[in-house]
């Protein structure tokens, strides 16, 4: 896989636990804008990142430290016709559904704005660190556009009134809303950033690599189901998980622990 100078990739191998991957947005004088062909890029980018085998995380972000992914690019907007304002939001769509079915978890590194297209791609990964100097907002209204694709995500984050607040309005909201209302997950100061983020990828590297997986594809079947089948198809991915070698290597290794840590305990009573 190669990397382009707008979306850069770095793969670090950790040995055992597998492969981080870290995709960042690298158009800083424009707020990491994305035009059409920045759009394909980081959906392309993602793709193939999802067919590594060895992958267990993906953290995406901004480069610059002034935004996360600002949003579309609003001059080559401006001269859209019919054809390419069909073009445009679909590969909005392609880039966030890359995201999206990813088979491992994708984290969101927030750090500045975080706007339209850009707070799409937020909702569309599975969780948010953001630092405390982020902002939030859909303006699409204030040029004429009504938001739409992955903005139909985030009622299940923030509610139904908070959306309808954000998409009528246009307004950013700081980073300090975001977090009360649940749009972001994390916010930190943004010398603790990297931290943040380093903790949870660290907490995914220490589980299963075939559970995380599996967890993913199950919240995916979760999002669509009634609760009856999802509970039932809950059922069926932990019955599965116990027929691989992973659970019972990972219980296996739990109950020595225990085990070993009792009977320290002993010899030191």
């Amino acid at each position: 896989m190669t990397a382009t100078d707008l979306v850069q990739i770095v793969q670090e191998d950790r040995g055992e636990p597998g492969i981080v991957a870290r995709v960042t947005v690298n158009n800083p004088a424009h707020h990491n804008a994305l035009g059409n062909a920045g759009k394909r890029e980081l959906a392309e980018a993602i793709e193939a990142l999802a067919a590594e085998p060895r992958l267990r995380v993906v953290v995406l972000g901004g480069a610059g430290g002034r935004s996360f992914i600002g949003g579309a690019n609003l001059t080559e907007m401006a001269g859209f016709e019919r054809h390419d304002a069909m073009v445009g939001p679909s590969l909005t769509h392609r880039m966030c559904e890359a995201i999206r079915r990813t088979p491992v978890p994708v984290i969101a590194r927030i750090q500045g704005y975080c706007l339209g297209a850009g707070l799409e791609v937020a909702a569309a990964c599975d969780m948010r660190a953001a630092s405390d100097d982020s902002r939030f907002g859909m303006p699409e209204v204030l040029f004429g556009l009504p938001s739409g694709m992955e903005a139909c995500l985030l009622p299940q984050l923030i509610g139904w009134g908070k959306t309808r607040e954000l998409v009528y309005t246009g307004r950013h909201i700081p980073a300090q809303e975001a977090a009360a209302c649940g749009l972001v997950e994390r916010m930190v100061p943004a010398a603790d950033l990297d931290g943040a983020v380093e903790d949870w990828v660290g907490a995914i590297l220490s589980a299963g690599p075939l559970a995380i997986r599996a967890q993913k594809e199950l919240i995916r079947d979760w999002e669509r189901m009634s609760i009856a089948d999802a509970v039932q198809q809950g059922i069926r991915a932990v019955a599965a998980g116990h027929a691989t070698g992973e659970t019972k290597r990972l219980m296996g290794a739990f109950v020595e622990r225990r085990r070993a840590a009792r009977a320290a305990t002993n010899q030191t009573g």
